[in-house]
């Protein structure tokens, strides 16, 4: 069942960092008051849900273009706004898509909002931020030769070898042959277990450079650290945002040159743009426009291409409805989405888990939710990732195997150590 309830301190260690996209003028000075969680099989309607419990807990969720007028209280007391975050299984459901092979992360929900009330700045107050107390002595997995209270991973699991990762993409070149779709993201899983307190690590995985929207949200028994770099939506000042992401690099001046010149990182790109641009228009929304395109910006050792993509709020346009549009993201979808969903579906063997969502936050005047790509979890027993790419007609398969692997490189060296 989904649940609504007030909040309670799991977590006798100090937070770490910040909220995922909260305001920073309200860092230290806000708290948990309630939460929400939902899981697939849970029933129901999950964007209508959450935004039924965000609305009752003083958050405009029904008119989120009423945002650009709205004034941010600070009084104790008073609502700041909310972390959300949904899957990428909850993000297919809520669209009618299939939720994929299940998650490695079975105890962490599909659904979770938690609300902030402003608090006097001198009182104590428990955060669903920074380290994670997960069971008695927070012992967490198994990694051998560590003392209990001494972080340290033991070997990393990936979910599928080079080669079968290669026959996936292999298999959505033969599907994009066939007709069935033009673009299909495809995704890996990795595990390792662990021994100690998980939240220095999370914290370095946070505060990778280049992380849009570094933070680590927790809950009973798991914790979710994020290093994203892009914008799934934000609705601002009276506008609507995305920030799509695809074309990856090393961070050279070479890997620059590179990036820019190909025909087939330009064609991915553009296409889920495209995407971007008709999942804007579905909310009814002024004028959709491309307000940058094929930027290149640093994520660590690493260039990515990011376009902006915008249109002005000219009707009411609500949670749910902003939900059903943007989500789950293209960029790590594909295109026509319901059918690269369905590829999805079919060849990746372990679940998404907490990454390829939303994850950011409400606020009483603006809504910022992050795409969970650059994104880890932990639980009682092992620490997870997810890495992928976007595949084309023109995708060398180990080519493909290689840029995830990039991808997740500097997710692993934080999580090992300083």
């Amino acid at each position: 069942m989904f649940h609504g309830r007030a909040a309670a301190d799991h977590f006798p260690t100090p937070g770490r960092g910040p909220q995922p996209g909260s305001p920073a003028s309200c860092q230290g000075r806000h708290g948990e008051s309630y939460r929400f969680e939902w899981s697939v099989g849970d029933g129901g309607d999950p964007a209508e849900l959450v935004a039924a419990f965000l609305e009752g807990n003083g958050l405009p969720v029904r008119d989120i273009g009423r945002t650009a007028t709205q004034f941010h209280p600070t009084g104790v007391g008073t609502p700041c706004g909310a972390a959300l975050y949904v899957s990428a299984s909850a993000g297919s459901v809520i669209i009618g898509g299939p939720a994929g092979a299940p998650s490695p992360v079975p105890g962490i929900p599909d659904v979770v909002a938690v609300v902030h009330t402003h608090r006097d700045p001198t009182e104590p107050s428990p955060s669903v931020m920074g380290a994670c107390a997960i069971g008695s002595g927070n012992s967490g997995g198994s990694a051998a030769g560590a003392r209990p209270d001494e972080w340290r991973l033991g070997p990393w699991h990936d979910s599928w070898s080079r080669a079968e990762h290669a026959a996936a993409v292999t298999a959505v070149r033969a599907a994009i042959g066939r007709g069935d779709v033009y673009q299909v993201n495809v995704v890996g899983h990795a595990s390792a277990p662990y021994t100690g307190d998980p939240g220095p690590a999370l914290a370095r995985v946070a505060a990778l450079p280049g992380a849009r929207y570094g933070g680590v949200l927790t809950g009973e028994g798991w914790a979710v650290a994020t290093a994203t770099p892009e914008t799934l939506v934000e609705v601002r000042g009276g506008r609507v945002i995305t920030r799509p992401i695809k074309g990856t690099r090393p961070a050279t001046e070479q890997g620059r040159r590179e990036l820019l010149a190909s025909a087939k990182e330009r064609a991915e790109h553009v296409m889920i743009v495209d995407l971007e641009r008709n999942d804007l228009a579905r909310l009814g929304v002024g004028a959709v426009r491309v307000d940058e395109l094929f930027a290149v910006r640093r994520w660590c050792e690493l260039w990515q291409a990011e376009s902006v993509v915008s249109a002005p709020i000219e009707q009411p346009v609500g949670l749910p409805g902003l939900l059903r549009a943007l989500c789950p993201g293209g960029s790590v979808t594909g295109a026509p989405k319901h059918a690269a969903l369905r590829e999805i579906a079919r060849l990746e063997p372990v679940g998404r888990g907490v990454a390829m969502g939303a994850l950011g936050w409400v606020g009483t005047d603006h809504v910022d939710l992050g795409l969970s790509i650059r994104t880890v979890a932990v639980d009682g027993e092992r620490v997870h990732l997810w890495a992928g790419g976007g595949i084309t007609i023109d995708s060398d398969p180990w080519a493909e195997v290689d840029e995830a692997a990039a991808k997740a490189a500097p997710m692993r060296a934080a999580l090992a150590g300083p």
